[in-house]
């Protein structure tokens, strides 16, 4: 929850020398994977909610698993799949919308963000349109 990834790479830091020695393994894997933990502060602030929670696929899963496994064994593959298909659109009716919506083109564009905050381009850097070309 740390507002900018300088102060989570702090926070990693001295998490790792507080319980490294207790929890040697653990430790590593967050050392390690760190990158890709810490990926969601080059989105917008309004995503990192949505980035960090892995609810919206729990809820999901869960819907269809409690029931798929009360029709076990009765139907085909195809059946099946039809029938989770189904279970999956109508649970998205109930999703909640994602915040932010209004930067998701920044972020398909390629637009850079910093900590949650979108980046200035240069004005004496050409486009980047221009420097693709």
């Amino acid at each position: 929850m740390a507002p900018s990834k300088a102060a989570a790479i702090e926070a990693l830091d001295c998490f790792r020398k507080t319980y490294g020695i207790k929890y040697e393994k653990a430790t590593e894997c967050l050392i390690k994977d760190r990158d890709a933990l810490l990926q969601f502060y080059d989105f917008p602030a309004e995503h990192w909610k949505h980035l960090r929670t892995t609810n919206p696929i729990e809820s999901t899963f869960a819907t269809v698993r409690h029931r798929t496994i009360r029709a076990k064994g009765c139907m085909s593959n195809e059946t099946a799949i039809a029938m989770v298909f189904k279970l999956i659109q109508a649970a998205q009716r109930s999703w909640r919308r994602l915040d932010g919506t209004d930067c998701l083109p920044k972020v398909i564009s390629g637009i850079k963000f910093r900590d949650g905050i979108e980046e200035q381009a240069d004005p004496l850097s050409p486009p980047a349109e221009a420097a693709a070309a």
